[in-house]
């Protein structure tokens, strides 16, 4: 007998995941675990009303904030990266300073981070994260 370690089953109907978890039960070794709170480090959010389920990464999101020092009260927006805001290679460091500074912000390490919440739950963050990406390659390296 083979067993799985663990296995997220989702369908709108209860009855088609009895059956499910039935015609594998004849295979597998198994337990249900109940409902599942959180996977892949995702939070599952559930409005039993409406009949939606969403995944949600506010903790991670909160975690990384921690992470590079960034305090509460940042201004939240809707739109990642409105459309007329613009990047230049010409607005990066000029200084010896900045220069110095740049070799120790973690940019690629928050871009990363801003990459997986894309990836997972954000796809909305893809152009901001496109955009901020194409700068990793000049970090504290100076014109």
């Amino acid at each position: 007998m083979l067993y799985v370690d663990d296995m997220l089953i989702a369908f709108k109907s209860n009855s088609a995941i009895d059956k499910l978890k039935k015609d594998l039960s004849f295979e597998f070794k198994m337990k249900n675990l109940d409902e599942i709170k959180k996977v892949l480090g995702m939070k599952i959010e559930r409005d039993r009303r409406s009949g939606k389920v969403s995944l949600t990464q506010k903790g991670y999101l909160q975690k990384v904030l921690q992470r590079f020092n960034i305090n509460g009260d940042t201004k939240s927006v809707s739109t990642p990266l409105t459309p007329h805001f613009k990047l230049k290679v010409t607005i990066s460091h000029t200084t010896a300073e900045e220069h110095e500074y740049m070799t120790h912000v973690p940019y690629t390490s928050a871009v990363g981070s801003l990459m997986y919440v894309m990836v997972c739950t954000r796809s909305d963050l893809s152009q901001a994260v496109s955009i901020i990406s194409r700068y990793m390659h000049d970090l504290g390296k100076g014109h």
